[in-house]
């Protein structure tokens, strides 16, 4: 289920979402990281920040999405996605992964808004991986023919793995990480609603 053994050519075409979303989050990463007149204005301008949220520029919760703060945080985040992304676009669809992936990451953003204090900055797509997770895990508990026993496993292991880094790494965004998971849960009676 996890393991992919396709060509990136016919990767690209089997999961184009998965693969759009890691193509922008690399080239917004390159974009800010290299040099140039416009990279610290771009991160100003849409970077998750809850002062600025309050003030109406409601864009910032989708944005903050595709931006990275350093490698190590693009490449996890982008390895997770074309770790657990592939299997669930194929399970639910192109638009309803797609509904998901932003969809939760947007409802952390929201949540992060909601419960961070105003002076509060974030960016990073985890928020919308754990969304992915909270998907498996109802997959895994309710659509059991869906989610192996072994592949389960997995996914709680990561799940494990990512809340024991959210409590135990300094900077992470808690909130964002929670309330990610309970989305991706929250949302996915309804992507899935094809499969009952």
């Amino acid at each position: 289920m996890f393991i992919r053994t396709e060509s990136p050519l016919t990767f690209i075409r089997s999961y184009p979402i998965v693969s759009i979303i890691v193509a922008v989050n690399l080239v917004v990463f390159l974009f800010t990281v290299i040099p140039h007149p416009l990279a610290d204005r771009f991160l100003d301008t849409f970077v998750g920040f809850n002062a600025a949220i309050a003030k109406g520029e409601y864009w910032r919760l989708a944005t903050s999405l595709f931006l990275h703060a350093q490698f190590g945080h693009v490449v996890a985040n982008s390895f997770s996605l074309l770790l657990f992304g592939p299997a669930l676009e194929k399970t639910i669809g192109k638009k309803l992964f797609l509904v998901t992936y932003v969809g939760s990451g947007i409802l952390a953003n929201v949540a992060t808004f909601c419960f961070a204090p105003i002076i509060y900055s974030h960016l990073g797509a985890s928020g919308a991986i754990f969304g992915i997770l909270g998907v498996y895990s109802y997959l895994a508990l309710f659509h059991p023919q869906l989610v192996h026993r072994e592949n389960a496993r997995i996914v709680f292991g990561a799940l494990v793995a990512g809340f024991a880094m959210t409590f135990t790494f300094p900077h992470m965004n808690t909130i964002a990480h929670l309330f990610g998971f309970f989305s991706g849960a929250i949302l996915a009676p309804f992507v899935v609603v094809r499969l009952n």
